[in-house]
């Protein structure tokens, strides 16, 4: 026997047998109660419960252990999550590499619960059931397809969930909704419908007039001539009609010419929705046939507004009363204001005369047409009470922007029709002397056509007759143009490009 440093083996007294389990109990037990006192956790009430013999089982304090190994390393994690983060207003949290998640630790309370991490969401509608590739499902009697109603139904509600945001679809909690394919086809024909109106309405508020014509771009136009100083103020709308919108405004000055003191801009609309004819006033036009483009409606209303501008250089040169043109700028004509004050001069319609007055009007309504066929070869072809003004004692022609020449395809057609607005009107305001329809329309153009019977059918056979040999005779001479650089005050603008 060797000898030991405190003595002989003899000396030590032997300690008691007993079991690894007693040695084991004895000491988790003083273990798990200084536990409880530093981590009070449910769990480890739930194991530190009346069931203590449970501690005999080798699975049971294999569980325990791995726990409280589990609460070291969290430990362990928050220090270096917080060293890690410092007072850093953007931390970075290690919560994913959490073993153990106690309850005291969730920052939500128990009330509030983030459906997107729960896979049992209430308002989740449940997935229909899918039919198999062989396309159907069961044997015999029970066979179901994949055109079954119930299935179809359930499949078309749970496919609304794809429908655009706007549209409502509500949630159907609880309710086992059944679409049928008609329903569910209608609904999404209306979906896209409405998608396509939506877009077209925000591009026609954007690209195009909206309500008085003043569209972004029209807006622009009007505040760069406030800031050049073409224009002193703005005032307001005076005028709407079918193609065009008129503004009042206080006159600036140019460095070309003297402004008015006051003007008015006739801003043209570039929808052709009330207007849809208007081309047939300008293509057949020599002066703008060339440049007359159908597909794009920003340069054709340029080019209508162009056409007005030289209709009134013309009609002024010829000393009819008209406007007088000051500034043209893509689709906005400034032109003179006829009236005094802010206070635009009456039409013709709205006036009050006496019967000389009336009579004096009728003739120099009959003067300015015949003034504008053969001084300024030009047929209003819209010409009514609605556009003849009456400002101090005299009448004035405005809106010709429809105005053609008469070597137009239907230029006599048209100077017909504006004889029978004038002579209706006149003979309803009771002038004895207004001429009818037929001697005025001779008056004016000097054709002399025979009245006969005075049978307007026939009359029209003639005056189509003239235009179709006019025509004919345009078309064997070739192409006839008029330059407007020597009559016009100037060469046509050229088109300007797109903004």
């Amino acid at each position: 026997v060797d000898k030991l440093p405190w003595g002989s083996a003899a000396a030590v007294p032997a300690a008691p047998a007993c079991s690894l389990a007693d040695v084991m109990s004895e000491q988790l037990a003083r273990q798990m109660e200084e536990e409880n006192e530093d981590f009070p956790t449910p769990g480890a009430d739930l194991l530190l419960s009346d069931e203590v013999s449970d501690t005999t089982s080798d699975l049971m304090l294999a569980k325990m252990l791995q726990m409280q190994f589990d609460r070291e390393f969290d430990d362990q994690l928050r220090r270096e999550e917080k060293k890690f983060n410092g007072d850093s207003k953007v931390s970075i949290s290690f919560e994913n590499y959490r073993m153990v998640h106690p309850y005291e630790d969730s920052d939500s309370s128990e009330d509030e619960v983030d459906w997107q991490d729960t896979r049992h969401d209430p308002y989740r509608a449940d997935k229909p059931q899918t039919t198999p590739r062989k396309g159907f499902t069961g044997k015999g009697k029970n066979i179901t397809t994949k055109h079954d109603e119930v299935t179809c139904g359930r499949k078309n509600t749970a496919r609304m969930d794809n429908f655009a945001p706007e549209v409502l679809v509500g949630d159907g909690l609880g309710m086992d909704l059944k679409l049928s394919n008609q329903v569910f086809n209608s609904l999404k024909q209306h979906c896209y419908s409405e998608q396509r109106r939506s877009a077209r309405l925000h591009e026609k508020k954007e690209h195009s007039t909206a309500e008085q014509a003043v569209d972004p771009r029209t807006r622009l136009l009007m505040y760069k001539m406030v800031n050049a100083g073409v224009l002193e103020h703005i005032n307001g709308c005076i005028s709407t009609g079918k193609e065009s919108v008129v503004f009042h405004a206080d006159g600036g000055s140019l460095e070309e010419q003297p402004v008015p003191d006051e003007v008015v801009l006739k801003v043209f609309k570039t929808t052709l929705n009330e207007f849809k004819n208007r081309d047939r006033y300008i293509k057949d036009d020599y002066r703008f046939k060339d440049r007359f483009s159908k597909l794009n409606p920003r340069k054709v209303i340029r080019l209508w507004a162009e056409k007005e501008m030289h209709n009134l250089t013309r009609m002024k040169k010829a000393e009819i009363p008209c406007p007088e043109v000051v500034l043209l700028k893509k689709h906005i004509l400034v032109m003179s204001f006829i009236g005094k004050d802010h206070v635009p001069a009456p039409k013709l319609k709205d006036v009050k005369l006496g019967s000389e007055d009336m009579k004096n009007a009728f003739y120099q309504v009959l003067h300015l047409m015949q003034l504008l066929y053969q001084e300024c070869n030009l047929v209003h072809a819209d010409l009514s009470e609605y556009n003849m003004l009456w400002h101090e004692g005299k009448v004035w022609l405005i809106d010709v922007s429809q105005s053609i020449e008469p070597t137009h395809p239907h230029g006599l057609e048209f100077l017909f029709r504006d004889c029978r607005n004038v002579s209706t009107f006149f003979q309803k305001r009771g002038v004895s002397e207004a001429m009818s329809v037929y001697e005025l329309f001779n008056a004016v153009s000097g054709l002399n056509i025979p009245v006969g019977a005075e049978d307007e059918a026939e009359f029209m056979s003639e005056i189509v007759a003239l235009e179709k040999r006019n025509e004919d005779h345009v078309q064997k001479r070739g192409k006839k143009t008029f330059p407007v650089s020597s009559e016009d005050g100037g060469p046509p603008l050229k088109p300007d490009a797109d903004d």
